[in-house]
């Protein structure tokens, strides 16, 4: 993979890390998209990331460094191909 130098973060390797359910560390990050108490969306180099949960806060983002830190109770981490609406927000926000 070449180095893109208006997009450091892609260039960072994608690494996910879940300590006990509270404490999720994720590397490879492009942006993020949303978040709230209950989901973060996310675009990471190896697609979009959806995590669920309750209580959730962003601690720590850095998308120079293409990394972010979420604390909360961590119940499930969903990853999709790409962020499109016809895709990724539409199963999202089905009623």
């Amino acid at each position: 993979m070449a180095f893109d130098e208006k997009n450091p973060a892609s260039a960072a390797p994608h690494r996910v890390v879940l300590d006990q359910r509270r404490r999720l560390t994720i590397s490879g990050v492009e942006e993020v998209e949303s978040f709230d108490e209950s989901s973060v969306v996310m675009r990471t180099n190896q697609g979009a990331l959806l995590i669920h949960g309750s209580s959730l806060h962003i601690e720590k983002l850095s998308l120079d460094g293409g990394e972010v830190l979420v604390q909360g109770e961590v119940d499930a981490l969903t990853y999709e191909e790409e962020l499109s609406q016809g895709g990724f927000f539409s199963r999202l926000f089905r009623g």
